[in-house]
């Protein structure tokens, strides 16, 4: 049996996808003063998984750490604390959600006026 979650592998990786990864997409649409349509899909459907991925490692975690002798483990993943953790998978999915509306839409006015323009004659 282990002794606590943090020693973990997974939970390192949490903390890289939760911390590390959406900051780097952040910064990257940030400073880039052009940026794809393509490439904004990519990175909306990235933070997207990256929340699903996020919330699959916390369920996990839960469950382990109610099987760990370390009350610090049952603190932070077994009790009500653990809700807040999800504040972040519900940030990243929603903020990926809204970058990939945001393409479609765009997408689809201009499909809908390249129709008009088109169609204007008929």
């Amino acid at each position: 049996m282990q002794s606590s979650v943090f020693i973990e592998l997974r939970f390192w990786f949490l903390l890289v996808l939760s911390g590390v990864a959406p900051i780097a997409i952040y910064y990257g649409l940030l400073v880039r003063r052009a940026v794809s349509s393509g490439t904004v899909l990519a990175l909306g459907l990235l933070l997207t998984v990256i929340a699903g991925v996020d919330v699959y490692l916390l369920q996990w975690l839960s469950h382990l750490a109610a099987k760990t002798t370390s009350a610090v483990d049952d603190a932070v993943f077994v009790s009500e604390v653990r809700v807040a953790l999800y504040v972040l998978p519900v940030l990243f999915g929603g903020i990926g959600v809204n970058l990939v509306s945001h393409v479609l839409l765009r997408h689809l006015a201009q499909a809908e006026r390249r129709f008009d323009t088109e169609h204007r004659n008929d």
